[in-house]
């Protein structure tokens, strides 16, 4: 599977001193290296899990556009383990289109969002919103573990490295 490495590291953002930009900042950070991860990946390898849960690369970035929605757009997901799994018919440029968007549509609900204490808009929640705060800090998690995870598979299918 190893077949050469390729490493080509991004440091973290510096950003302004006050909360909301470093919060914004290091998700923005994450969300492209994340999305990084898939240039030049190779069908059907990215989508093929390497790893004995079932999780394939493409499966981690499928998940992510769910929690995204979940998170800052209210979408309500039913069904967690199946945001693992892209559509068959989903390309990685499908779905990395389909992640960026969703990281817009977001970033423009949080444009709007001055106050990080404040609840997030509410709309097509069911039960009270999070934080602004809680969910930004959420999605830095989300997002970090899952890049690291993302990480590890594309070294596994490919050797390569790096953010």
């Amino acid at each position: 599977m190893f077949t050469g490495s390729r490493r080509d590291d991004t440091p973290p953002p510096r950003t302004a001193n006050n909360e909301a930009d470093v919060l914004r900042g290091f998700l923005d950070y994450l969300r492209a290296s994340i999305a990084k991860k898939f240039d030049g990946a190779a069908e059907p390898q990215v989508r093929t899990p390497v790893v004995p849960s079932g999780t394939s690369a493409l499966g981690l970035l499928n998940h992510l556009i769910a929690v995204e929605n979940a998170t800052f757009l209210g979408e309500k997901v039913t069904d967690w383990q199946a945001t693992f799994r892209p559509a068959p018919q989903d390309s990685v440029a499908d779905v990395v289109a389909r992640y960026r968007a969703t990281v817009d549509r977001a970033n423009k609900v949080l444009d709007e969002c001055a106050d990080l204490g404040a609840p997030l808009p509410g709309q097509g929640r069911s039960e009270p919103s999070p934080s602004v705060r809680w969910a930004l800090t959420h999605m830095i998690e989300e997002t970090g573990r899952h890049a690291g995870h993302a990480d590890i598979l594309r070294e596994l299918i490919d050797g390569t490295t790096g953010r």
